[in-house]
């Protein structure tokens, strides 16, 4: 009887399968952390209604690359901290971050 070879992938040969989330910067003010916010839809079981539903992640962002109102994405990664266990993988879209001029008070 031949012998059956079985090929099974070694450790350097790891698949991985990392989520991947799209969302928007709404903060940057720690040290090469973002907090990001995915939006998702979900249609409510009884009532069929839509509802849109947030979840924020607080993203690895080192060189402080993103700021706020960029659109992207992030990956799921080893645990970094507490609260952190997410990577930015790219900005996708840079906001535009006209400022806003404040009217002089003249007293």
């Amino acid at each position: 009887m031949p012998a059956i070879k079985t090929t099974t992938p070694s450790s350097t040969e790891k698949i991985a399968h990392h989520k991947r989330f799209t969302g928007t910067v709404v903060s940057k003010k720690m040290k090469d952390t973002i907090v990001v916010v995915v939006e998702r839809f979900e249609k409510h079981p009884k009532y069929h209604k839509y509802l849109r539903l947030r979840k924020r992640f607080k993203v690895d962002d080192k060189g402080n690359t993103a700021s706020v109102g960029d659109k992207v994405v992030i990956e799921e990664t080893r645990p970094i901290s507490r609260e952190k266990h997410f990577k930015l993988a790219e900005i996708v879209l840079h906001a535009q971050n006209d400022e806003i001029e404040t009217p002089e008070s003249t007293v």
